[in-house]
């Protein structure tokens, strides 16, 4: 089964490099004399791209925050640029350009315009149709154990950041990782995802990536919005922002209401299926989030912005659990984040940006065991500290450097009453002081060359001093074609829990002598503008992991956590969008992921949960507020994990699904629209992860205002 795998996924890869190759070798003059394009425009071309109409629309009063930033007028307020914003390179095919720089690693982008379009509930969703991404945990039935990797790395091996402060929690048991479904999109601008040399800005454990969530800026007249989903087995959705201010002082209050039971048919094997009834059990989900964010120009040269986002959530597990997993998950999440953006230099070539973060993730696993009880919590509160100066030191020299400091805490109790456990029931409390400074810096050795040089210094409490340096390359050899590298050192300490807590759910014995692990990430590939309205990417990616952390049988009756061994990583991105028409847009994504095990006793196997080969293709249609949008998702199937049935073993994979979704808004008014989804049109019931099935074909129908 494996080989015929790797055969399919090679000859995808052949199609897509052969279409490409194809696109390179057509005429260029189909390009305006003239044409713009944002610096990362090309990059983009993996996002998802539907049709939006915004030639026969009203401008949006929400709107981006480098949108509102690039060239304001002197009298103009200041409005806040995120940390990854760059400016626009404008391209002359004539021979002239300005002196912006490239970027040696693409920003794939998704804005608030095509999240809703999406109709995603949380971030998780969201990411999920951008390449590289393997989110198991989104959607009908989805479980937090099963996971978020990219480019084969899970997500405490990348960087999770909003409006450019870090937010991961790094902690791994009691289903306590950093959960993107308790993120709400309502109030989210876009979602940046970089890669590659200037990651190493926003620390270390970057062997995937960072993921930048951004969240809006209220410009223009006060506007309510209102929206109300119902949809398939109990799913609930209800969501109201308010915007207001003025020119100095604008501010924006958000809340969400979501709910859904989760209480379809599942098949005989299917994990939590009642036998009684042949449907899914103890997974249902209820959620509530609150946004809010204030921005305050205090004049043409300083911003000052402020937001926060407060989640509570409640729902049942299913991941492990034979005949029965009856335990509850409460996770409760508190953001705050203060900016200071500080312009030093009349012409923008100084900017100071100051960032006050602190960041509490309460989780709380409880359930029983027979006729025992066991419950865990893990409170981790994190308070960050950040400076960075982006300075244009010339036409030809652009330095991003800086220092941040992070003091992060965990209080943790294990509590259990099943007798060979009791003993080891527990409270700890422990903390870990990080400071780092940093550099990355940009030459344009040529006209159409470019490197950037970074490092990071690493001071840390636990782990000592450690150094992470990267280099990455750009040559643009014609104004539509583009090649990159990138190569970057890493490192991702353990998780205090794993470190300090006993797991008392699992029966996971902590390990204070653990190792960080250590490695390397790469990238390399093109960038490509076939004409203004279609463009391309295509990225080989690779990774070194060493000193992987996992769990680890020491004995017939001891699990412990370890160093285990070495992982090697490979892998292919293709992406590709073109806007047919105004109305018209069609994207396409291919993934190839070869996360290989290198030692112990499962080498030679793909990591567990990580598909070979992920694809999605969309099209859509929108005019005069109508739209259309058909997407479509391939998964090959991934390895089983250890959570396995009877008879099962964690070599077998799960069979490879096709999903094809419709999703339509039509207009009702001006401001009112009706909002319609179809998921799974085939009516296919798959496992998506490990003994968790979707339900077959679904439905949503909701109604959305403004005024």
């Amino acid at each position: 089964m494996t080989s015929d795998r790797h055969r399919l996924t090679i000859n995808a890869s052949k199609l897509f490099a052969t279409f490409f190759l194809m696109t390179i070798a057509q005429d260029t003059d189909r390009l305006a004399a003239t044409a713009t394009i944002p610096n990362d425009t090309v990059a983009k071309s993996s996002s998802v791209l539907l049709a939006d109409g915004r030639n026969n629309r009203p401008k949006a009063k929400h709107q981006s925050q480098t949108e509102i930033a690039q060239v304001p007028p002197p009298s103009a307020p200041l409005a806040p640029t995120p940390a990854s914003a760059e400016p626009e390179l404008t391209i002359d095919v004539t021979g002239e350009r300005k002196l912006y720089l490239p970027k040696s690693t693409p920003t794939y982008t998704i804005d608030s315009q095509q999240i809703e379009r999406q109709g995603s509930k949380n971030v998780a969703d969201t990411l999920n149709n951008l390449p590289g991404f393997a989110i198991n945990n989104a959607g009908y039935g989805a479980d937090i154990h099963t996971g978020t990797y990219y480019r084969g790395a899970s997500i405490n091996q990348f960087i999770i950041l909003l409006n450019g402060r870090p937010i991961g929690n790094n902690i791994n048991t009691y289903h306590g990782a950093t959960d993107l479904n308790s993120i709400p999109v309502d109030a989210i601008d876009r979602i940046e995802l970089s890669s590659g040399a200037s990651t190493i800005i926003y620390g270390s454990e970057t062997f995937g990536g960072v993921v930048n969530i951004i969240t809006k800026t209220y410009r223009g007249t006060p506007e309510t919005r209102v929206s109300a989903e119902l949809g398939s087995y109990g799913r609930q959705d209800y969501r109201a922002s308010y915007t207001g201010g003025d020119r100095k002082l604008n501010y924006r209050i958000g809340v969400e209401k979501y709910r859904i039971d989760n209480n379809y048919s599942v098949p005989v094997g299917a994990a939590n299926r009642d036998p009684a009834t042949g449907k899914l059990t103890n997974a249902d989900t209820d959620l509530i989030s609150y946004s809010g964010n204030i921005s305050a120009t205090i004049n043409d040269r300083n911003q000052l912005d402020f937001d926060v986002t407060k989640t509570a959530s409640r729902r049942g597990l299913v991941y492990f659990g034979f005949p029965f997993q009856r335990d509850r998950l409460n996770h409760d999440n508190l953001n705050l984040g203060l900016n200071w953006r500080s312009q030093l230099a009349t012409n923008q070539t100084s900017t100071l940006n100051t960032t006050i973060g602190y960041t509490q993730d309460y989780f709380e696993t409880f359930g029983p065991s027979g006729n025992n009880n066991r419950t865990g919590t893990l409170d981790t509160q994190a308070i960050t500290g950040r400076v960075e100066h982006n300075w244009k030191t010339s036409a030809t020299n652009t330095l991003r450097w800086g220092g941040e400091i992070q003091n992060r805490k965990l209080n943790g109790t294990s509590t259990s009453t099943v007798p060979s456990r009791i003993a080891f029931n527990e409270v700890e409390n422990r903390n870990v002081f990080n400071t780092a400074l940093f550099a990355v810096d940009t030459w344009k050795l040529t006209d159409r060359v470019a490197i950037d040089l970074g490092v990071r210094q690493n001071f840390n409490s636990q782990f000592g001093n450690y150094l992470n340096p990267s280099l990455g390359s750009r040559w643009e050899i014609t104004p539509n074609l583009a090649l990159r590298a990138s190569v970057a050192g890493a490192q991702r300490n353990p998780g205090l829990d794993q470190l300090y807590l006993y797991d008392t759910v699992h029966g996971w014995f902590p390990n204070p002598n653990l190792k960080p692990e250590t490695g390397a990430t790469w990238t390399a590939g093109f960038d490509l503008a076939v004409s203004p309205t279609s463009t391309g990417t295509i990225t080989y990616f690779g990774s070194s992991l060493n000193d992987r952390l996992a769990t680890q049988a020491i004995s017939p009756t001891v699990t412990q956590w370890a160093n285990i061994g070495q992982v090697s990583t490979n892998g292919l991105e293709i992406g590709f969008k073109q806007q047919i028409t105004p109305q018209w847009s069609a994207f396409a994504n291919y993934t190839y992921t070869d996360a290989k095990i290198q030692t112990g006793a499962e080498r030679g196997l793909q990591l567990s949960l990580i598909p070979y080969s992920v694809a999605q293709v969309g099209i859509g249609y929108a005019n005069k507020g109508w739209e259309v949008n058909l997407l479509t998702n391939y998964n090959a199937g991934m390895r089983r994990a250890f959570f396995t049935n009877p008879g099962q073993v964690s070599t077998d994979f799960i069979p490879s699904f096709l999903n094809l979704d419709l999703g339509a808004r039509i207009p009702v008014s001006e401001h009112v629209g009706i909002n319609l989804y179809v998921e799974n049109l085939a009516d296919v019931q798959y496992e998506k992860v490990n003994r968790i099935y979707s339900p077959g074909r679904t439905y949503r129908v909701g109604v959305s205002a403004n005024f």
